[in-house]
């Protein structure tokens, strides 16, 4: 329940002290991008793949609740939100989201017990106020030395002040805040406050790790969406194409469907599939070479499709080195995501995990990672690399795991990278990802 005086409103209260919003703020609340959605026409295309729509109303509700659930259980008053994708997940709402991942502008105050404030960037009130999760949205202040240069701690006194009122408003007795991106000169000023700052990073990971109904609604139609501009990909992987000219087309797909950015540049063909993470280059693909990719795409609705195939220039069959690399792939592929299941311990996973010699093949970073809005919590290792970086913890149902194989021989030669993404149901698992593995 919230504290006393602070109601949920259809509209948010805009600014302190404003009353009503003007006209031209109300008419752009309905031009915004989330409002406007995917559009008729994209809409109708899931429908008729047999997907269902997300009710994001629902899902904003289902995501606040989330947070509040971790920030509850880490005994914290509230949580200052600086990156992009937290700020999305507890609002549904953007600014410039690849802009402000480096230029902290922009924030969001999600209360345990009262009102989510977000603090916009540059009058752009007008992008936050379509999502009912938003009980208020004021002007941001920021100290960052691009904005701020040498008036900065100043500023940040006076940023540091409206955060620490808001805390006071919500606090039960604690004035714990959860930040999860906070330099050296904000994290002085809030201590100044008498505030006790914790970190943000567990609470938020764990509290996207599970997805509601309406995320997994919206993540299918993600991937659908993915995977219609990887066949269309797909179409044009001749030989001669460069590996520029296959990024810029799956790009150019997922943006026509709703999608936002890819993280990554991950293509690479012949010689340059192994080892791994090759970014897309201007090389063009020759006859009988592999050539790799892998998505990472915050596609429609701001989900995440992390996808990877391997395919070979020109048709024919593989060569024997081929062969080997894409049959020892799939068999980690199919056997690891069979690991995957509610109830099982990422130790037991990574302890039951299959794959070739790591002296004798290049391997992936991981065995799987947790995937949402972007890879997310968990990540499981791999038994060589678990005494490094390796921890426990419980798969539940709802989340979400991309399965990853690389295989490339050290000796040299060509490698190939799958990855699917695998729901953990009530009773087992499902692959989201529906194209096939092949090399053709």
């Amino acid at each position: 329940m919230a504290l006393q005086g602070f109601e949920r409103h259809h509209k948010p209260k805009i600014g302190v002290g404003r009353a009503e919003p003007p006209e031209w703020f109300l008419d752009h609340t309905d031009l915004n991008m989330h409002a406007l959605g995917p559009g008729a026409d994209l809409e109708a295309e899931w429908v008729a793949a047999g997907l269902q729509l997300p009710d994001r109303s629902a899902l904003r509700r289902y995501r606040v609740e989330r947070v509040r659930e971790q920030l509850r259980s880490a005994d914290c008053d509230a949580a200052l939100l600086y990156d992009p994708l937290n700020i999305r997940y507890a609002t549904d709402t953007t600014n410039m989201s690849l802009w402000t991942m480096h230029n902290a502008v922009r924030y969001a105050f999600v209360a345990t017990e009262g009102p989510v404030v977000v603090f916009e960037f540059s009058d752009g009130e007008f992008l936050d106020a379509h999502s009912e999760a938003v009980d208020e949205i004021r002007p941001g202040t920021s100290y960052i030395y691009f904005k701020a240069g040498p008036r900065s701690e100043e500023i940040a006194g006076r940023w540091a002040s409206e955060i620490a009122e808001l805390l006071a408003d919500v606090t039960r007795g604690t004035r714990r805040l959860a930040v999860d991106q906070l330099d050296l000169t904000g994290y002085r000023a809030l201590e100044s406050h008498g505030v006790e700052l914790v970190s943000a990073g567990p609470i938020m990971e764990l509290a996207r790790a599970v997805k509601g109904p309406d995320d997994l609604a919206a993540m299918r139609c993600a991937i659908h969406a993915c995977e219609s501009a990887i066949d269309e990909m797909q179409a044009m992987f001749e030989p001669g194409v460069s590996e520029f000219d296959l990024w810029a087309e799956l790009w150019a797909g997922s943006l026509r469907r709703y999608g936002e950015w890819i993280e990554t540049r991950l293509l690479s063909s012949g010689p340059r599939t192994n080892p791994w993470y090759h970014e897309a280059s201007s090389r063009r693909v020759q006859s009988g070479e592999l050539m790799g990719f892998d998505t990472d795409l915050v596609g429609a609705y701001g989900m995440c499709v992390d996808m990877s195939r391997t395919w070979r220039c020109g048709g024919g069959a593989p060569t024997a080195a081929q062969q080997d690399c894409w049959s020892l792939a799939v068999e980690q592929i199919h056997r690891n995501s069979e690991l995957h299941q509610p109830g099982a311990t990422l130790r037991e996973i990574t302890d039951k995990a299959w794959y070739p010699d790591p002296d004798c093949y290049r391997g992936y970073t991981v065995i799987s990672h947790g995937v949402g809005l972007c890879d997310e919590y968990p990540a499981i290792y791999h038994r060589h690399k678990w005494d490094a970086g390796g921890y426990d913890g419980v798969l539940e149902p709802g989340m979400v795991m991309c399965v990853e194989a690389f295989i490339g021989a050290r000796s040299g030669g060509e490698g190939v990278k799958l990855e699917e993404q695998v729901l953990i149901t009530e009773t087992g698992n499902e692959v989201l990802t529906t194209l096939p593995l092949g090399l053709v």
